[in-house]
C-alpha cells in the first residue's frame, strides 16, 4: 500500500472513531472526493480530453446545437458505449463536451470518439464521427439520418456575423449542409437536381417515384430525402 492510500485509510479511522463517518454530510462530501480522485477505471477513456473554456462570451448567442442546456445523450469510443449522460455539441468547434463532477466542463478527445447521441424535444438524433470512417469529402462529426448501401447525413455548423447586433456586437448562426454517400464518396445535396446527378443511371425512375408517391423534397427538411435515397438503394446495382 503507498503512502497515500495509507494516509486515507488512517484518516478514516480516526473519523470513525470520532463519530463523524455516521454524518450523512460526511458520506456526500468523502464519496464525491473519492470519487473525483479515484475515477472508476471504465470512465477513464470517456474522460480522457482537457478543460474546456468559453471564449466566446462577448458573442451573442451560443456555439452549442439545439441548446447552450446540457442535453441527455451518449457515447461510443472505441466501440463501447457510454450511456446517461449530460453533453453537449459545439458546433462551431466541431467538440463533444461534457460536465464533471468538480464544476469543471471537459472537451472529450474527438479522435477517440466513434459516435455520440444526444436527445432534444423527445427525439434522439445519431452523430458519427466521419474521421474514424475516412470518408472522403467529409470531416468531423455528422447527424446520421439513413445508412443503408448509401447514406444521407447533415452537417451542422456555427459561424461568427461581426457586428450584426447593433454594430456593436458579434452573433452566432447556424448553417448545415447535406450530403449523399454513394461508394465512398460524399456529394453535398443543395436540391433535387444534385441528387439526380448523382443518381443519373436511375433518375427516370426515381423522378417517377417522387412523382408517383407526391413527395416534397427540400433542403429545408433534410430527412424529406431519406425515402427518394431508401428508394435507390433498393434499385441500385
Amino acid at each position: 500500500m503507498n503512502k497515500k492510500n495509507l494516509l486515507y485509510l488512517y484518516f478514516i479511522v480516526f473519523l470513525a472513531g470520532n463519530g463523524f463517518i455516521g454524518s450523512p454530510a460526511f458520506g456526500r462530501s468523502f464519496a464525491l472526493k473519492i470519487d473525483l480522485q479515484y475515477p472508476q477505471k471504465e470512465n477513464q477513456i470517456l474522460y480522457n480530453g482537457k478543460i474546456w473554456r468559453n471564449l466566446f462570451t462577448n458573442v451573442k448567442g451560443n456555439q452549442f446545437l439545439f441548446s447552450k442546456d446540457y442535453l441527455p445523450g451518449s457515447v461510443t469510443i472505441n466501440g463501447k458505449s457510454y450511456k446517461n449522460l449530460n453533453i453537449n455539441y459545439d458546433i462551431y468547434n466541431d467538440e463533444i463536451t461534457t460536465p464533471k463532477n468538480n464544476g469543471a466542463i471537459l472537451q472529450l478527445n474527438k479522435e477517440m470518439i466513434d459516435s455520440f447521441s444526444l436527445v432534444f424535444e423527445f427525439k434522439t438524433y445519431l452523430f458519427k464521427n466521419t474521421q474514424a470512417d475516412g470518408l472522403a469529402g467529409l470531416k468531423g462529426f455528422v447527424n446520421v439520418l439513413y445508412e443503408g448501401k448509401s447514406a444521407l447525413y447533415v452537417k451542422y455548423k456555427k459561424e461568427i456575423d461581426l457586428l450584426a447586433v447593433d454594430d456593436k456586437y458579434d452573433l452566432f448562426f447556424q448553417t448545415y449542409r447535406i450530403y449523399f454517400l454513394k461508394k465512398g464518396i460524399a456529394y453535398k445535396i443543395t436540391g433535387k437536381g444534385d441528387l439526380f446527378r448523382v443518381m443519373a443511371e436511375d433518375k427516370t425512375q426515381i423522378k417517377n417515384f417522387i412523382k408517383k408517391n407526391k413527395l416534397r423534397v427540400s433542403k429545408n427538411e433534410p430527412e424529406s430525402f431519406v425515402p427518394v435515397i431508401r428508394y435507390y438503394d433498393s434499385i441500385s446495382k
